[in-house]
């Protein structure tokens, strides 16, 4: 059975120790791919990013998308990391490996985990304004929206 590892939490993570976690005394990895989202500037008119969850139900949500993935491809162990609170433009928000004894697996793991990241996890986003106007809450966007249809059954 696959393990991993799933943490929702405000303070910043160390990729490269996670990856080495990961792999740490496995043999039988052949492959791991990461993703890390990172907060951008919005071309200068975003101070900061602000990422709000529900405790326990956002942990469920992505549990329950890692063993989807988990059930779709022969994966040899999952990270996934979230981050909370007040997240400042060059700061990481989210990390994703999948490692699996191929790479065509531990790719196509990680992109199905990014979309439904982006649409389907608990988490709610508000902008804070560099020029101190009030900020939005973020929507999900079409773009993301149609990329996770592409992993539904035809």
């Amino acid at each position: 059975m696959p393990r991993h590892n799933v943490r929702v939490q405000p303070q910043d993570f160390d990729a490269a120790a996670e990856s080495a976690a990961l792999t740490r005394g496995r043999a039988d990895i052949g492959a791991v791919v990461s993703f890390i989202g990172l907060c951008r500037d919005e071309a200068g008119t975003l101070e900061a990013l602000e990422l709000e969850h529900y405790p326990g139900m956002a942990e469920e949500e992505i549990d329950r998308i890692v063993d989807e993935a988990e059930s779709r491809w022969p994966l040899l162990g999952v990270t996934v990391i979230h981050r909370t609170g007040k997240i400042l433009p060059g700061e990481q928000i989210v990390l994703v490996l999948c490692a699996s004894a191929h790479r065509a697996a531990a790719f196509a793991a990680a992109e199905f985990l990014m979309d439904f990241l982006k649409s389907r996890a608990p988490f709610w986003k508000k902008t804070h304004r560099a020029d101190g106007s009030q900020g939005d809450w973020v929507a999900a966007k079409d773009d993301d929206e149609a990329a996770l249809k592409r992993w539904s059954p035809e």
